[in-house]
């Protein structure tokens, strides 16, 4: 398994506002997808694509599958961007 780089993960809009709404609380795609002009399958993509770069995690609930942000998985991230104001 392949990991996506997580500056280019975060570098599409649509990606930027599904972690926006995993920050306020855990969601499903169908509820992620409401607040966005894209198809449920799109957001099913983009959600895989910060998964790979370790920026989401999923877990399940019964038949529902649940996305929060992975905050460990903005540790590499922050310490490359701490490198410019330290």
């Amino acid at each position: 398994m392949s990991t996506t780089d997580p500056f280019a993960a975060i570098a599409d809009h649509n990606r930027r506002y599904l972690l926006e709404e995993l920050r306020r609380a855990p969601r499903t795609v169908n509820e992620l997808a409401s607040g966005l002009p894209i198809s449920r399958p799109a957001v099913s993509q983009h959600l895989k694509a910060l998964l790979d770069a370790k920026l989401v995690s999923v877990s399940s609930e019964g038949t529902r599958r649940i996305y929060s942000v992975n905050r460990r998985g903005f540790d590499g991230l922050n310490l490359w961007l701490d490198q410019f104001w330290s």
